[in-house]
């Protein structure tokens, strides 16, 4: 099975973390969304993207990836990080990948440091996310989509 993980991830490395994370549990190729323009996904099993959130939503260049790429029944995952770790702010994302007949297989967000805006006035919060808790639960879920999916 061979498998891409794609992320942007700025200010803390946040979803960097967690993607590497999940490269590692599953023996994916990791990318950053910058080196992604020219992938051909169509050697791909299952791709995954993940993005901080800014503005209540995927990176914009994340977006721009995702809404460009040819997804027709391609296994799909999508991944977060956020100072809540909330999936409430993947809905544009999966509804582009719906839109695109991608078979999204799940989503996961855990926490992560957040310094944006007013958070920067009192040291950001869910400062030290994701941590070991957050990382394993990442494994978990993408070891459960290989078994249950692919």
């Amino acid at each position: 099975m061979k498998t891409i993980i794609i992320y942007s991830s700025y200010h803390h490395g946040n979803t960097k973390k967690v993607a590497l994370a999940m490269s590692e549990a599953i023996n994916a190729e990791v990318l950053e969304e910058v080196q992604a323009k020219s992938i051909d996904f169509s050697k791909y099993d299952l791709i995954g993207f993940g993005s901080g959130i800014y503005a209540f939503g995927f990176n914009k260049k994340m977006v721009d990836l995702i809404e460009n790429a040819n997804l027709k029944d391609k296994k799909v995952f999508v991944f977060s990080t956020n100072d809540s770790g909330s999936t409430k702010n993947h809905k544009a994302v999966l509804d582009i990948l719906n839109s695109k007949d991608a078979k999204i297989l799940g989503n996961f967000s855990c926490k992560g440091w957040d310094t944006f805006g007013p958070f920067k006035l009192i040291g950001g919060v869910s400062k030290n996310h994701p941590d070991e808790v957050d990382l394993k639960a990442a494994k978990d879920f993408v070891k459960n989509i290989c078994d249950n999916n692919l």
